[in-house]
């Protein structure tokens, strides 16, 4: 009897089993078949990568949606930044950023946001196509130098596919590779080799080709990373202001301003996802199951439409929790970004208040352009970076603290530069500071680099 139920049992167990492998061989989720398709030598359009990498391909297509998502302060609707904070356009009065800025789409997006804004007019530089595409590598090397201040337009009908497969990996290993020629002079600024990079460590450094904060060299319109004291935002702005280095003069303040462009990777540097090891790809590409195949997903969003992938495999908290602890860290930084908009507000109405008075006397007015100039790149900093300081919120917050300490200030020195009882000459025009330029004095009035 007891040979009998054994041999039951696993009779049982062989049918069970059998009954597993047919249903999942019958299952339309079967991974991807193998494919012989090989990619070109120096091929860069990403459909023909597609043809050897399907999946991967499929996921980068995703990101022709237009959507919000979860996603409270992101997304990929071209959202005017100006309709949702009117503030913005006295901000950026007298640039370009006060007449066209929107937020930005996916990276397939890419050259038609370019060519499309407002801010790209018939005397911008090439130096604006840095970051839209795979094709500027190769012009680059073949042109050197003179690629940047070459005209936009001239090399229009040579940029023909948006960020993708080229920008990141070598196209006979598939490694993660740094093409980005301003990433790696930052490097060998820094004295870093990218040889020396871990995988893990590409997985960002590949990210940080792009998503920084950069100015055009003053000499050669070069796209160039401020990173020679170090990745926070007072390092960029000690070398800003070593160099008296501006973007254009405030139409209003006539203070000498500095625009930050998309700092996520200082930003990231800074907070505890960086210090543990966690890398860009980590939340932003996660890896996802298609049948039985495992990918990166190419999918690049906000990782809060993805929490199961993208945060619960470290965090194991619920994802509503989670969503909720995301969201509710940015609710506080943006209004801290606010509070700082709105005194500036008022810096600058004080200072342009002021300027019109012949009494106002010099030295205070100099100082109060001064602190504008170092407010509003605080707000910019954490304003224009790309997720409204989670990143790293102790920094986002420290930063939007000083800026509103400096607007304040502004608003002051401006004040007390009318009165009465204060020395000094009263020539407020004598206020103004010196600097070499960038955005307006090398591309011509009404264009600018693209953010």
């Amino acid at each position: 009897m007891q040979k009998f139920w054994r041999s039951s049992l696993l009779i049982s167990l062989m049918l069970t089993l059998t009954g597993f492998l047919i249903l999942g061989c019958n299952q339309d989720s079967s991974p991807t078949p193998p494919t012989t398709a090989t990619i070109p030598e120096g091929e860069l359009d990403p459909a023909v990568w597609g043809k050897a990498y399907p999946d991967q391909y499929a996921s980068y297509q995703k990101q022709k949606e237009e959507t919000k998502g979860n996603s409270k302060y992101g997304g990929s609707l071209p959202e005017s930044h100006l309709k949702e904070s009117p503030a913005q356009v006295k901000l950026f009065a007298g640039y370009p950023f006060s007449e066209d800025y929107n937020e930005e789409r996916g990276h397939v997006w890419a050259l038609e946001d370019v060519t499309g804004t407002l801010r790209v007019g018939p005397k911008t530089i090439s130096s604006c196509w840095n970051c839209k595409s795979p094709n500027v590598k190769p012009l680059v090397d073949k042109m050197g130098d003179s690629f940047w201040s070459t005209p936009f337009n001239d090399l229009k009908d040579q940029i023909k596919h948006p960020i993708s497969c080229a920008n990141c990996h070598d196209q006979k290993t598939m490694a993660l590779t740094i093409t980005s020629v301003p990433l790696l002079d930052a490097l060998k600024t820094r004295g870093i080799d990218p040889a020396n990079f871990s995988r893990q460590e590409m997985r960002t450094m590949v990210c940080a080709q792009c998503h920084v904060e950069y100015y055009f060299k003053p000499d050669n319109k070069k796209v160039t990373f401020p990173w020679n004291y170090g990745l926070k935002m007072d390092d960029a702005e000690k070398l800003y202001t070593e160099i008296s280095f501006k973007d254009w003069d405030h139409k209003e303040s006539q203070a000498p301003m500095l625009k930050a462009q998309h700092p996520d990777y200082e930003l990231f540097s800074t907070g505890v996802h960086a210090a543990n090891g966690v890398a860009c790809a980590d939340c932003h590409m996660p890896y996802v199951k298609l049948g039985q195949s495992k990918i990166s997903s190419h999918h690049l969003q906000s990782p809060l439409n993805s929490v199961s992938q993208s945060c619960q495999t470290c965090h194991k908290q619920s994802e509503e929790y989670l969503k909720n602890q995301v969201i509710g860290t940015q609710d506080t930084v943006f209004k801290a970004k606010v509070a700082l908009e709105t005194a500036l507000t008022d810096a600058i109405n004080a200072i342009t208040t002021a300027s019109k008075n012949p009494a106002a006397k010099a030295d205070m007015m100099n100082e109060s352009r001064t602190l504008h100039r170092q407010a509003q790149w605080r707000w910019d900093y954490v304003s224009a970076e790309n997720s409204m300081g989670w990143h790293s919120p102790k920094e986002a917050l420290r930063i939007l603290g000083e800026g509103l300490d400096l607007a304040r200030q502004a608003q002051l020195k401006a004040n007390l530069g009318v009165g009465a009882a204060v020395e000094g000459s009263s020539d407020p025009n004598s206020g103004k500071t010196p600097g070499s330029g960038t955005a307006v004095d090398a591309a011509g009035p009404g264009t600018a680099p693209k953010q």
